[in-house]
This record gives structure tokens, sequence and C-alpha cells, in this order.
């Protein structure tokens, strides 16, 4: 039989597992057997702080029984709101999410911004009632609002934190934890200097189905990716409408796929339809790497997740940064494409339909210059992201465990 040992706050410690020989009903050995590592993945909001610790997390779960000689798997559960994108995504790929007050304060003023401020204290109370409650190992976060208070409890409670930082710049939060975190895996070499030792450059965790993306011919009819983000641009699906217009009076059987975000669904999706164009409109694509690999040619926004995508699945794209993201990273994000030759950038203060369309319809004609561009965003991939953060989590757990 299997006993839970606690200890004297009540919480759960490790397994005692009773061996039962031969003679009669009496136990005979005892022995302690640790638990399953526990890891807390703060990820909330966006796709871009979503999509990394799911992948991390799936790494983590999947190999699980390769690691531990107990055939333990480790226990990962999500930390995120009622209200994001994660309230639906994480429970559908099977992992638990625990939910919590939280409101971000960059970008936002005046009276929003103090009502956000006054939720600063409710968030923490909740995530310190589910540090208490799961007792992590390890508290892994992405990034954003959910993340800092996240990372700052843990941190004052002495638990090991690893924040995964996948932009060029970090954005405004990750900046705010670089003191007290215990390590960073950033995306980029040029990154790791904002965290000096703490830093390990392992790369972006991507999804592993966009690296078995097999390479398209570049034949009519051509199919044109369009992607604002999770939440979608406003800016962006305007212009594609109006840009796709001119596009399909001059390049021949012309598709296109447009991720749109909830709040343009509508509008987009009968913008096209006054404009008799063959477009799939929307909200949200739930299997993007098939979306990828349908497309030849991608626009969309430069996020570091949405970049590393179009490196794992070798995708030549047009990206259109969003202007005010922190310290400009997705600017800086596009500009390592560009200069890998792997993508064209257009900023979104020049951005037009009719420079929109040029550019496409110059890549659409010319296969050879497609292919150059997808080998070049392949070579910018790193595989074994995943694998890497998932060794770290665990070797920081273990340590943890020893102390």
């Amino acid at each position: 039989m299997a006993i839970v040992g606690r200890t004297n706050s009540g919480s759960e410690v490790m397994d005692l597992e009773t061996v039962v020989l031969s003679e009669g009903e009496k136990p005979l050995e005892t022995r302690l057997r640790p638990y399953p590592l526990r890891i807390l993945m703060a990820a909330g909001g966006t796709g871009g702080h979503i999509f990394p610790a799911l992948t991390v997390a799936e790494e983590l779960v999947g190999r699980a029984e390769a690691y531990d000689q107990e055939g333990a798997r480790p226990s990962v559960v999500f930390l995120g709101t009622t209200r994001g994108l994660e309230s639906r995504v994480i429970p559908a790929a099977g992992f638990s999410l625990r939910t919590v007050t939280a409101a971000g304060l960059k970008g936002i003023s005046g009276w929003k911004r103090l009502a956000n401020l006054l939720v600063l204290p409710r968030s923490a109370m909740e995530t310190a009632e589910v540090l208490r409650s799961f007792q992590p190992d390890v508290v892994v976060g992405v990034g954003g609002y959910l993340a800092g208070p996240a990372m700052l409890e843990a941190a004052l409670k002495n638990i090991p934190t690893l924040l995964i930082e996948p932009n060029a710049v970090p954005g405004f939060t990750n900046r705010v934890l670089a003191p007290v975190v215990r390590a960073a895996a950033v995306g980029f070499e040029a990154t790791a200097g904002y965290y000096g030792t703490k830093a390990r450059v392992t790369g972006h965790p991507v999804r592993r189905a966009f690296f078995h993306i097999p390479a398209k011919p570049h034949v009519p009819p051509f199919t044109v990716l369009i992607i604002g983000g999770s939440q979608g641009s406003r800016a962006i699906n305007e212009c594609a409408v109006r840009s796709m217009t001119i596009l399909s009076r001059k390049v021949a059987a012309l598709r296109v796929v447009h991720q749109t975000g909830e709040p343009d669904y509508n509008t987009v999706r009968e913008a096209y339809r006054g404009r008799s164009i063959e477009a799939e409109v929307c909200a949200f694509i739930d299997d993007m790497p098939k979306a990828f690999a349908h497309a030849d040619l991608l626009v969309s926004r430069a996020g570091a997740i949405a970049v590393a995508e179009l490196a794992a699945a070798g995708k030549a794209a047009v990206l259109i940064p969003f202007p005010g993201a922190t310290d400009q990273h997705q600017l800086e994000n596009a500009r390592v494409l560009e200069q890998a030759g792997a993508a064209r950038l257009i900023e979104q203060r020049v951005l037009t339909a009719e420079r929109l369309a040029a550019q496409v319809e110059e890549l659409l004609g010319d296969a050879d210059q497609l292919f150059r561009m997808e080998r070049s965003a392949r070579a910018l991939a790193r595989p074994d992201a995943a694998v890497r953060i998932a060794d770290w989590v665990i070797e920081l757990g273990r340590k943890n465990r020893e102390l």
C-alpha cells in the first residue's frame, strides 16, 4: 500500500511505499520515495507568453520516465487568469490551471492604471496562497503582468525561479525581475547581457509540430497567411484587406487565411465578402502549424514566438512589428530575421496597402527568392530549446531538494 507523508503544516512531502512480503499481512520493509518535482508555470494573457511555457511543460511531462528512476512524472501546474487565452488553451492541452486576479500596468494611464494598481495586493495574496498550497520546487515565468507577482513571491520564499526571455530586448516585467530571478533562459545572444551570469542562451521553445512542416512548392494557387498576434491587430487587419484587394487583381488564384483576433472578426469577414476574395477568416487559429504548412508567405507581427515559429517552420514572411511594444522589442526581433535574409520588414509608420501589396507580389512572383528566405529562416531555429530549458528546470528543482 502507499501512504502519503505530510509535514506539520499538512502539506504532502513524500510517498511512503510499504512492501508486504509472503509472511501474512505484516509489513516487513518500508522505504521513502521522493515525491515528483512540482513545477509552477506563470504564463498568461497572450500566446507569446503561453505557448513557450506550454512547450516546456510538454517536454517535461513527455520525457519524465526517462529521467526519474521511479517512473514518477513531474507535477506541472499553470498559473493564469480566468479571462486570458490561457483559460482555454491550458486545459485543452491537459494541464491544470490555477487562476488569480491580475492586471497590467505598462502602457496604461489615468484611472485605469490606478484601478490596476489597486489589484496588485490581491494578486500578491492569491499568488502566495497558490505557492503555499502547491509548494513548487521551481517557478517558471515567461514575462507579462502575471509573471511579476508570481516570480517575486517565489523569490521571497527562496523558491528557485527561471525566467524565459524570448525577445531580443527584454520586456518591462522581465527587466524588473532581472535582479531577483535565479536563472534566465534567453532566445538571443544579445539578450544575455541583461541577466549576466544568470543567463543561458537556449533559443526559443517552439512546439515540435513547427519543425516537421515540409517545404511547399510555390506555384499557383498561392496562399497568404495573415497573423496579427493571438489578440489580433487592427492596423494589420484594415491594411491587409485593402492590400489583398489590390493583390487579387494582379496575382492569379490567390487565397487568404486571416487571423483577426476577436474584436475585428466580423468586420474583416464582411470586408472580404464584399471584395469577392477567397478568404478564410478566423478569430483565432487553433492549429497554427497546419496553417503554416499551407502558406506560401506570411504577413505577421514580430513577437518573439512568432519569429521563432517562422524559423522553426522555415517560412518566409513580411513582418510588421507592433510599434507600441516595450523598447521596440518587436522591431529588434524583426531585424534579426531581416538581417539573416529570412524576412522583409515594413514598419507600421510607413505601412500602406499599396506597399504591402507590392512586397507580397514581388515575393510570390519569385519562387527562388522564397526558397532562399525559407532556408535562411530555418538556419536560425534551435530545435533543442525546449529540451535545454526543461533540463535546467530539472537541475534547479533537484538542487533545491538537496538543500
